[in-house]
């Protein structure tokens, strides 16, 4: 009899667990797919405007926008969109200017940049390359097509990234970082190419230095395929299609679209066009009150006046280099 009691105990037991395991609730939490980062905003800027004599840019990313919580501490972006020049004998660009507080990446698409700056950097990025300025608390630099290119003409393409400095690092000292493109680790797979600018990815680092931690990523499709990109959560997400288009969350960000995320979640489905390619710009935001006003990017408005008193006063460097 004890026998059999314990059969049908263990009967009554399997029972339960089959109907335990076949219970919808459970088979939802066992199977749900990961939730992924939403699409916040779809910036499309639809002027442009000109920085000097030679970057005809969109305005993207700005300053003390209701936007920066989603690309936080990347605080400006300009795209200068594809644009042929002919040849000139004039310089274009921008002379020399300060800045204090933050730090600029240029990245060449096409065409050449020269690069000058008070504490000796500088040089010639050529398509490919990235040419990475830490203001910190003062540098004068200029900016101009190289003599070559300006000589010939051509199409020339930008990206111009400002990122900002947490404030023990702002007063920093200032410096530069020529990248080139040789140096850059490139990940192909079957249908897409990844270039890792800092930060890493799948194992490989990027060569750039950076006061916070990021990850920047140039990514080309060579056709539709989705790429789910792993982010740590609470980092910003922020994507510039170049070209092509990109697909996320339900929403389309087009040629010249740059696509902000939300904060939440550690994950982004990616659906790339055959043509897409985009810079991929992911980092621990940096979440401190922030002033800015023209070249200086501050913590507080008596910090700026500082950095304006500094620079008249010649203590950031001379004013033409």
């Amino acid at each position: 009899m004890k026998f059999f009691k314990a059969r049908r105990d263990f009967i009554k037991l399997g029972a339960g667990i089959i109907a335990l395991i076949s219970s919808a609730p459970l088979i939802a939490y066992l199977t749900k797919e990961k939730k992924m980062k939403t699409v916040k905003h779809i910036l499309n800027p639809s002027t442009r405007h000109w920085v000097g004599n030679g970057f005809y840019v969109y305005p993207s990313i700005r300053p003390l926008s209701d936007t920066y919580h989603y690309t936080s501490p990347y605080i400006l972006m300009d795209y200068a969109a594809p644009k042929e020049f002919g040849p000139a004998s004039e310089k274009r660009g921008v002379g020399s200017h300060p800045h204090r507080g933050f730090e600029t990446v240029t990245f060449a698409i096409q065409g050449e940049v020269e690069h000058k700056d008070s504490t000796g950097g500088g040089g010639v990025i050529k398509e490919g390359d990235i040419q990475w300025m830490t203001a910190a608390r003062g540098i004068i630099h200029n900016e101009f097509f190289s003599e070559e290119f300006n000589s010939r003409g051509g199409i020339f393409e930008m990206v111009q990234l400002w990122v900002n400095l947490p404030k023990k690092d702002k007063m920093s000292d200032p410096g530069y970082q020529e990248v080139k493109h040789e140096d850059m680790p490139i990940i192909k797979k079957d249908d897409i190419s990844i270039k890792v600018i800092a930060g890493e990815y799948e194992d490989k680092k990027g060569p750039s230095k950076s006061y916070t931690p990021m990850n920047m990523l140039d990514i080309s499709a060579k056709k539709e395929t989705e790429l789910i990109y792993d982010s740590p959560n609470g980092w910003t997400l922020t994507v510039l299609v170049l070209t092509g288009k990109v697909q996320a969350g339900g929403k389309v960000g087009e040629k010249g679209h740059t696509m902000l995320f939300e904060r939440e979640q550690a994950q982004a489905s990616l659906k790339l066009s055959s043509d897409a390619r985009i810079l991929l710009l992911n980092a621990e935001p940096i979440d401190e009150p922030m002033v800015a006003h023209g070249p200086f990017v501050m913590n507080t408005r008596q910090e700026i006046y500082e950095a304006i008193e500094d620079y008249q006063n010649g203590r950031m460097g001379p004013f033409e280099i």
